[in-house]
């Protein structure tokens, strides 16, 4: 009996282990257009969970990881506009709704939406963000877009340059995420 209660549980870890998904090399990048100038940075170093059991999901992002085509604006971004000494991290910690849905032992693509909270520049706010999983060979992928409003988080720009910066910033999220 005790065998069976030994294989039994050593069954049900590796059923719950089966179902949480990590990535560390995400893509994360943001667009802002403006007649006068547009602005892209990206990043490769987006930090990304995933409990499909629940439907919990993380993102974290390193604020200096972004790189811009110009030196002058990623020191303008990380000391001007993010300090990001201050706030090194922005993070998206939400659920994805109706995640029990999926079959994750099958490749297929789904329409989801994530609800949640992010954190940039020190200020929380509810998201909603509608986005794309994946599944494939195992791992999944997750896809994004979605807009933020740089006044909602606290992020001042000086009036000498709101010409060059969007009020709304387009971001987007694609990362892999294997099983643990």
């Amino acid at each position: 009996m005790k065998i069976l209660n030994v294989l039994f549980l050593v069954l049900l870890t590796q059923i719950c282990i089966g179902q949480k998904y990590v990535g560390k090399n995400g893509n994360i990048s943001f667009f802002s257009e403006t007649p006068v100038e547009n602005i892209e940075a990206k990043s490769k170093e987006a930090a990304a969970a995933f409990d499909a059991s629940t439907g919990d999901l993380i993102v974290q992002i390193p604020i200096k990881s972004f790189q811009f085509e110009q030196s002058l604006m990623q020191e303008h971004f990380n000391e001007n506009y993010m300090e990001s000494d201050k706030y090194p991290k922005a993070i998206l910690k939400g659920n994805i709704f109706e995640a029990e849905k999926i079959d994750y032992n099958k490749d297929a693509s789904y329409k989801v939406v994530a609800k949640g909270k992010m954190t940039i520049h020190g200020v929380t706010k509810d998201i909603t963000v509608p986005g794309t999983l994946k599944v494939s060979s195992g791992k999944i992928s997750i896809d994004a877009k979605f807009n933020v409003r740089c006044a909602d988080y606290d992020i001042k720009i000086p009036k000498l340059v709101m010409v060059k910066i969007a009020e709304e910033i387009q971001v987007s999220i694609s990362s892999v995420l294997s099983k643990i």
